[in-house]
């Protein structure tokens, strides 16, 4: 029994990338017009790919209990959420024994493999990363590397920190692609470094895996954790991805239906056996629906071909940034000058708050951009301090699946009569955020006004 997504087509059909949903909205400006929605904050969350809402559509029919029904559509819904793990396997090129945990996102992944390691267990980490690969290792055995300055001292700055970790259990915490700028960590240099200390690695390919292919087995790495609303599949669910021992020998830190195979009652307590992974760390009703939208996403986007994902966000990448340097007082934030990037890039205007440009690019032009530290704080005032010691926020704009060059140029051309001529509109701030006075552009029917 099984529920897939239609087949591909003849490869001289395909589109140059799969399409996504709202690929064609369009907003309202404050000043009365209209225009195609901008999206360039995908490093955020990315848009929905139309083959996974039709992978949804078609599930939906069906949706029912997963393990706990007898009923035919319970079957249907338990097979098709079986079925995603080895779509996940496949995706990030896992090994056989591995196993696959769904969660709700990269967060969620990172606290229960941070829940599950062995006492005493050492971790080491760069201060680059996102939170959600900083905040859940604290205390004294977690060591974090200040920034390298480049890609070749990021391995020796993990090999001395290695060295200083007492004997023990060994985790080494590394991003493949960095949130703040989009540029790549070298995650298999990395990881020869960990096996030489009898290190096991995780990689946070949150940022990496909607532009670039993973390969646990080629990278050398024992955890791959991923979130399906960044990998244009937004339904709630994520993946932590690996060695099954350390999550075997832990108890859930979620606790519930699902992670429990019996639980008796003695009297004074509860007698409670723990089901076997990965089902042990997936307590209550699974999202099955999240699950099938991200094994979509993963089967879309490999038989798509990611020649054709990586020369189209790389095009743009290039005419993106090109853009960007003829925009006067504009400084682009970067860790590891002239190394390889997905497609994101944050950056300063001297002169100009970050929160008040993103806020006329929304209202004015149409643009969606984030503005902020973009939930690696650490990182990003670091990088900030290299241009200009008081800027405290940053603008980040980042490309995928549902960008153009019509979007890019619209960019760059808004950047430059903002700075140059300044904004057409009044704005204000309310609660710490720029926003346009007197906006009335009319919401969409389903938001409450």
């Amino acid at each position: 029994m099984t529920i897939a997504i239609p087949p591909a087509r003849n490869t001289t059909d395909i589109p140059t990338v799969p399409a996504v949903v709202g690929a064609r909205l369009s907003v309202p400006l404050v000043t009365g017009e209209r225009i195609q929605y901008a999206n360039l904050d995908h490093a955020a969350s990315a848009p929905c790919l139309e083959q996974v809402r039709d992978a949804v559509d078609e599930l939906l029919p069906w949706y029912a209990s997963v393990h706990r029904g007898a009923g035919f559509a319970s079957q249907v819904s338990t097979k098709v959420y079986e079925q995603a793990r080895d779509t996940l396997r496949r995706f990030v090129g896992a090994r056989s024994s591995d196993t696959v945990v769904f969660t709700r996102n990269t967060t969620d992944s990172l606290n229960l493999l941070a829940k599950s390691l062995p006492r005493r267990t050492s971790v080491v980490l760069f201060d680059t990363e996102h939170h959600a690969a900083l905040l859940p290792w604290r205390g004294p055995n977690v060591r974090r590397v200040q920034t390298p300055e480049s890609t070749a001292a990021a391995v020796p700055a993990l090999e001395a920190a290695l060295k200083l970790c007492p004997e023990g259990p060994r985790l080494v915490v590394v991003t493949g692609a960095s949130n703040v700028t989009g540029e790549l960590w070298p995650v298999a240099e990395l990881a020869a470094v960990a096996r030489r200390f009898g290190a096991r690695i995780v990689l946070d390919a949150a940022q990496l895996a909607p532009h670039r292919p993973v390969d646990i087995k080629a990278l050398d790495v024992d955890y791959v954790v991923l979130s399906g609303h960044k990998l244009y599949a937004p339904y709630g669910a994520g993946a932590l991805i690996g060695r099954a021992d350390w999550l075997e020998a832990a108890e859930p830190y979620l606790v519930g239906g699902g992670a429990t195979k019996n639980v008796v009652d003695w009297g004074d307590h509860l007698g409670v056996s723990w089901s076997a992974v990965p089902e042990r760390h997936e307590a209550g009703s699974p999202n099955v629906v999240g699950v099938h939208a991200l094994a979509a996403a993963c089967d879309t986007i490999t038989r798509h071909g990611w020649d054709r994902i990586v020369g189209h966000e790389q095009a743009l990448l290039t005419r993106l940034r090109e853009g960007l340097r003829t925009v006067p007082g504009l400084h682009e934030l970067s860790i590891f000058p002239g190394s390889d990037r997905v497609g994101v890039v944050s950056f300063t205007i001297h002169g100009h708050e970050a929160g008040l440009i993103a806020a006329a690019l929304s209202a004015e032009y149409g643009i969606g951009v984030r503005d902020g530290a973009f939930c690696a704080h650490v990182a990003t005032r670091r990088l900030l301090g290299r241009v200009d010691a008081t800027e405290q926020r940053a603008l980040r704009a980042s490309l995928g699946l549902g960008s153009t060059t019509e979007h890019v140029d619209r960019l760059v051309g808004a950047l430059r009569k903002l700075v140059t001529e300044g904004p057409k509109w009044t704005y204000v701030q309310q609660d710490g955020r720029w926003a346009p006075a007197d906006d009335n552009r009319p919401l969409p029917p389903f938001v409450a006004a």
